[in-house]
């Protein structure tokens, strides 16, 4: 009769015995893959060299690492070069680097409790209920020492190189925060400004505190960048007509075309409307920026003046305020019109820190909240798209190309 080996699995005692396997299972598979992973060092190491090399040398310590399905333990296996062989290069985990104490998902989720609104103190009770009662290792003390290394990764960040950098299409406003700066109680505006590069990818760019009509504010923060080595003027810029950046952007990059933002400018006309006309007004300006030709543009803006000039100049004035620096997008790619008429990359972003900074009582500090912003950036950047039709960007780039209502045309010879 044929011998069968049955394996006996201890189901334990738990009240998640589902959680419990696959942590189990995690385990086993992690200890699986950096055994391989030595092996397969060691194979290289010793095929390259014709010669015994380097050798398996014992385990690590063992320590734990924090998942998202609790604690896991591990055993790192080590590998030494043997002596001769001063040339080879010495084992070093990708898997498990030295120092890894818990998983990326991990790393991402603290900031972002921390932006949602937990407070230092109840970390460690939502991460038990996050993970488990084994999350472990994120008091009080922890989780303030993380968030000064988040000020130190937002101090580096806002210095990096970006002379390898080209954007095309950049998005600038000054974002406020119910955060109080100082002594004097001045409310916090964060100037921010992000940008698409030539393959379509969304960036933050910069954020940094500052007046968001102060063309002083602005032209700083454009000459940082110019130091950072982003020497390419962009393409086209987007922002509300309010900001200093303009006179700042002229200065710094004088080049680059102006694109108001539709969406602020919507708020702003339809504030000096009475509410009973603001659903047509609202529908008017919504059929301008729609609109297939800047022609048709331009005359929803006539119809808009017909009906409202009498009675509410100011709402009139306000909106023909900048017109062409309005209608600027009808001379790049139809594709991208959704994208550069407006801010919403900037605001659909930003919406969410504030769900921290209104539960932020007392006075905070200018390095705080930028390090709220610079995290909450970093971690929304995951699910930012590309742009659409954003093949196109080489022809806005192309001085052979121009467009004309969103369609490519050849540039004449000046």
């Amino acid at each position: 009769m044929e011998n069968v080996t049955k394996l006996r699995i201890e189901v334990p005692q738990s009240s998640d015995v589902l959680t419990d396997i696959l942590r189990r299972g995690a385990q086993t598979l992690l200890q699986q893959a950096i055994e391989a992973e030595v092996q397969s060092y060691l194979s290289l190491v010793n095929e390259s060299q014709a010669a015994v090399a380097a050798v398996r040398n014992g385990y690590s310590p063992e320590r734990t690492i924090q998942t998202g399905i609790g604690d896991v333990n591990v055993r790192q296996p080590r590998a030494r070069v043997k002596s001769g062989f001063e040339g080879v290069e010495q084992f070093s985990s990708k898997i498990l680097p030295p120092y890894l104490r818990r998983t990326k998902s991990i790393e991402e989720l603290i900031p972002w409790l921390y932006l949602k609104g937990i407070s230092t103190g109840d970390f460690q009770e939502a991460l038990q209920a996050l993970l488990g009662e084994g999350a472990s290792g994120l008091s009080a003390t922890t989780i303030t020492r993380m968030k000064g290394s988040w000020g130190e990764d937002y101090e580096a960040w806002s210095k990096r190189d970006l002379s390898m950098k080209r954007y095309v299409y950049i998005w600038a406003d000054g974002v406020h925060f119910n955060v109080r700066l100082g002594e004097d109680g001045e409310r916090a505006c964060i100037l921010v400004i992000m940008g698409a590069t030539s393959d379509g990818v969304k960036e933050l760019i910069a954020v940094d505190a500052g007046l968001r009509e102060s063309t002083t504010s602005w032209k700083g923060l454009l000459l940082q960048l110019k130091r950072q080595g982003l020497t390419t003027a962009p393409d086209l810029a987007i922002g509300d007509g309010a900001l200093g950046f303009w006179a700042a952007l002229s200065e710094v990059y004088s080049s680059t075309k102006h694109q108001r933002c539709w969406v602020h400018k919507t708020a702003n006309v339809l504030d000096k409307l009475p509410k009973s006309l603001q659903p047509q007004a609202k529908k008017l300006i919504h059929n301008m920026y729609n609109a297939e030709h800047k022609t048709d543009a331009v005359k929803f803006m006539d119809d808009f003046a017909e009906l409202f000039e009498a009675k509410y100049p100011k709402a009139l004035t306000c909106l023909m305020k900048d017109k062409e620096e309005m209608l600027t997008f009808y001379d790049f790619p139809a594709e991208h019109c959704c994208h550069i008429r407006s801010t919403n990359p900037i605001e659909s972003t930003f919406a969410t820190v504030r769900l921290r900074t209104a539960k932020t009582k007392g006075c905070g500090t200018a390095l705080a909240t930028l390090t709220m912003v610079f995290k909450l950036a970093e971690s929304a950047a995951k699910s930012w798209n590309k742009l659409r039709g954003y093949e196109r960007l080489a022809e806005v780039i192309d001085l052979r190309w121009k467009f004309e209502d969103g369609i490519r045309v050849e540039a004449h010879a000046a």
